[in-house]
C-alpha cells in the first residue's frame, strides 16, 4: 500500500480526535508499524514531528474557536488537551503570536496551520539492496547534541564534523552515529548522538541490545546521501516491509569512508 495512502488515513484520524486524546497505539496501527517508527516517519517524510503537528493543529482549531465562539479561555485549555490555562496561553501565545485573551478582542492576525493532504500517484521504484546482519551487544561511548525536525539536516553533520576535529586526534574516527527522540513522543526534540566503539571514560555510555539488523549501504560519508538513502527507507521500504522493526534507534557506521544504515528487527 502506498505510504501517503496510509499517511491520509492517519490524518483523518487525526481531525476528528483533536478534541480528545490521541493514542500512538492506535495511529502506528495505520500505518502499521510500531510507534517508534511511525514517529520517526512522519518527521522523515514530513519535515515535522507528528507531536508538532498535533500541537499545531489543535491550536490553529482553538484560534478559530476562540474569535468565533463564546467559549472560556480555561475551556478551549482543556478542549485541546492543556492541563490548565496558563500552559494554554503559553502554547497559544507562541504560535499565534499573542494571548488568547487579547484574540478575544480583536483576532486580527491568527494564524492557520492547515491538515496535511498527501498525493497517492503510484511510482516505479527502484529496488533497495541490504543484507540482515545479527550483531552481539554493543556499549558505546558519545556525546550528543538537542536538535529538532528543522534544524537535525544542518545539526547533525556540523556537530559530527565537530566531535571529529576535536577528538579525532585522541581517539580516532567516529564509530557511529544515532537520532534518539528526546523522552520518546513526549517531546518534538530529538538528540544527535556521535559514538565509538571503545570505552572512553570522558563520554557517555550508550547500550545497545544485541539481535538483527537491516544493512542498508550509502555508498559515501556524505550527509545528503544518508539523508537519501534514509528517506527512502521510510518513503519506500517500510510500507512493503514484512519486517517487525525495534523500538530502538538506528545507526550509522561510519567505516571505509561510507555508511551502514542500520535498522534493528526482530
Amino acid at each position: 500500500m502506498n505510504i501517503y495512502h496510509r499517511l491520509n488515513k492517519v490524518i483523518d484520524y487525526i481531525e476528528t480526535h483533536l478534541e480528545e486524546e490521541i493514542k500512538d497505539k492506535e495511529l502506528s496501527k495505520i500505518l502499521g508499524v510500531n510507534p517508534y517508527m511511525m514517529h520517526r516517519l512522519f518527521s522523515i517524510l514530513l519535515d515535522i514531528s507528528l507531536t508538532d503537528y498535533i500541537r499545531s493543529r489543535r491550536l490553529s482549531n482553538a484560534g478559530y474557536d476562540l474569535c468565533k465562539g463564546n467559549e472560556k479561555i480555561i475551556d478551549l485549555a482543556f478542549k485541546y488537551g492543556y492541563e490548565n490555562a496558563t500552559s494554554f496561553s503559553r502554547a497559544f501565545t507562541k504560535f499565534h503570536g499573542m494571548k488568547p485573551s487579547l484574540a478575544k478582542q480583536n483576532p486580527s492576525g491568527l494564524k492557520v496551520f492547515p491538515r496535511l493532504t498527501f498525493k497517492e500517484e503510484i511510482k516505479v521504484l527502484e529496488p533497495m539492496e541490504y543484507t540482515i546482519l545479527e550483531l552481539p551487544k554493543m556499549i558505546l561511548y558519545g556525546k550528543g547534541i538537542k536538535t529538532d525536525d528543522t534544524h537535525i539536516g544542518k545539526d547533525a553533520p556540523r556537530f559530527f564534523k565537530e566531535m571529529r576535529q576535536k577528538y579525532g586526534k585522541k581517539y580516532g574516527d567516529i564509530t557511529y552515529g544515532m537520532v534518539v527522540y528526546e523522552a520518546r513522543f513526549d517531546s518534538d526534540e530529538y538528540e544527535y548522538w556521535t559514538l565509538y566503539d571503545k570505552e572512553i571514560k570522558e563520554f557517555v555510555p550508550y547500550v545497545i541490545p544485541k539481535g538483527k539488523w537491516l544493512c542498508f549501504e550509502v555508498p559515501t560519508d556524505e550527509a545528503e546521501d544518508i539523508q537519501r538513502v534514509s528517506r527512502q527507507f521510510y518513503e519506500e521500504f517500510v510500507p512493503s516491509s514484512k519486517y517487525r522493526f525495534r523500538d530502538i534507534p538506528e545507526l550509522e557506521y561510519y567505516h571505509d569512508n561510507r555508511v551502514s544504515f542500520l535498522v534493528p528487527i526482530d
